[in-house]
Order: C-alpha cells, then structure tokens, then sequence
C-alpha cells in the first residue's frame, strides 16, 4: 500500500500537479517515476541514473557516457569490480565492437556527478569554488582487475592489482563541454605528456574541447581525449585514428558510485579507490 501511495503521489507531481510538499518532495516524486520506467521525461536514462541524480543529471551522463577506443593489441575491458577481480574475466574480443568480456561480464563504467550551478547547494566537502561555479562535472571512472605498466621491463614486478582510471566531461556555459582523461599522475587532452604523467611538476588540467570518444593505451590503461572521424575537421591530422575495437557510448553498463556507498568499505584495492581520491571532490584537481 505505501508503494502505491507513494507511486501516486509521484504522479501527480510528474504530471504536474500542485501538492503539498517541498522540493525535496518534488526531487523524490521524480526519482520514484525513473525508478520505475515511467513516462518519457526519464527517456535516455537507466533508473539508476534517474535515481541518483535526478531526471535532468541522469540524462546528461547517459548522454556524455565517451565511446571507448581501445589501442590495437589491448584486450582487457573495464568491469565491475563486485563481480571480476582477475585479468582473465576482463579480457575481452580482440576486433570489433565489444559488449562484454569473454567471461560474459558488461563493459561497466561507474559514474559520479559533482554539480556547480548551484555553489551554495553543494554538499560539504566537495569543492566548488573560483572557476568551478557553474560547471556541472561528470566522472567516469573505469576499473580493471590489473595493470601492466612495466611488465615488459620488469615481469611480474611491472604488474600490480587494481587499476582506477577516469574520464570526465566539464559542462560550462551552452556550447562549452570539455573533457579530460586521466593518464598516471596527469591528465591528458587530444596527446600524450610523459613528463605531465610522472606528475612531478604538479600536473596541468588537461582539458580541450571534448570529442565524446576516450582513447585507452593498452597494459597502463592511460588515456586522452580520442580524435574525431577524419572528416570532422576539428583535430590535427597526426591524431591517430581508426580504433579496431571500441564500446559505443550507448553501450555502457553505467553504475552511479555513490548509490554504492554503503559498501565502500566492503572492498580493498591495491590503489587508491576514487571516492578516496582528492580529484572526486575537487573535480578540477590535478592530480589522480
């Protein structure tokens, strides 16, 4: 009964019915609507993106969710850390689109939203001052059950458990949208900055106008912002292009990070996880 009670009343704030209540109510009603798949305001997003940020937010992370280019060769694919922690359930296809890995797990990028528009209305601890007000950031970060940075050089000792990388899109004023990767210490745009990615001169933003498609090095997992088709006219024409195995935007299993929160502690890493990271709420924080 009180579900019904409550899908009711989330109705009739959705069609826009006066009742009484505050925006909290109105927030909730929305959430309740997604939750459930009713309705076209909820269209391109999942219920647990509605759910997490609200129809509005939601939206604007299925949408800005970077098509995945992954370098020729690579095999590993992002997944959900509750359910894969080894190398070999993340290996994926070697060609062509890919969905899942081998072992059947999807493509999983978590997601989390630090919104400025609205400084003040900022949840404690997360920063959004200076020239952060107004822009509205989107994070995505990948997991993968290991790292090979160095296995070359070193075998096994090149190699550690654990990878976290990043993605984010900076929303600004109508017609700004920017984006960065994440890449060792640094951040890269459109190329590569191995003296950035050492992180030992304190890193630079990293931002250039986003492209909605992230290149992914194979064994460090270290991206940038990846090219347009040739034909888009907009990136130098040196910027590889071509990728052999890409994940469509579209074709994310996307997870709001914070609807995990609960079980944070559940789960050890042998690096530092994002919600632990300086940069998740800082989001125009250098370092990674």
């Amino acid at each position: 009964m009180m579900l019904v009670l409550s899908l009711a009343f989330a109705a009739l704030v959705f069609l826009g019915v006066r009742v009484p209540g505050t925006a909290l109510a109105l927030a909730i009603g929305e959430r309740l609507i997604c939750a459930v798949g009713l309705g076209d305001r909820c269209a391109g997003t999942s219920g647990d993106l509605a759910l997490a940020y609200g129809s509005e937010l939601g939206e604007l992370v299925s949408r800005h969710a970077p098509t995945l280019l992954y370098e020729e060769g690579m095999r590993a694919v992002p997944v959900d850390y509750r359910d894969c922690r080894e190398d070999a359930c993340a290996e994926g296809p070697e060609a062509g689109e890919v969905r899942k890995s081998l072992a059947g797990n999807p493509v999983t990028v978590f997601t989390h939203v630090i919104d400025c528009r609205e400084p003040t209305a900022v949840e404690e601890g997360f920063d959004c001052s200076g020239g952060r007000a107004g822009n509205t950031y989107l994070q995505y970060w990948l997991y993968y059950p290991g790292s090979q940075t160095s296995r070359q050089l070193f075998g096994e000792r090149g190699h550690h458990p654990d990878d976290w990388e990043s993605f984010t899109v900076r929303l600004g004023a109508p017609g700004d949208t920017s984006a960065r990767a994440s890449s060792h210490h640094g951040y890269n745009g459109y190329g590569g900055d191995p003296v950035n990615d050492t992180g030992l001169l304190g890193g630079k933003p990293g931002w250039v106008d986003s492209t909605g498609r992230y290149s992914i090095f194979g064994g460090s997992h270290a991206g940038r912002v990846g090219a347009l088709p040739p034909d888009s006219g907009r990136l130098p024409s040196f910027i590889p292009r071509g990728p052999r195995r890409w994940t469509p935007g579209g074709a994310l299993r996307l997870i709001p990070i914070e609807s995990l929160a609960d079980t944070w502690g559940d789960y050890e890493f042998e690096v530092t996880p994002p919600w632990l990271k300086t940069v998740y709420r800082d989001p125009e924080h250098t370092g990674t």
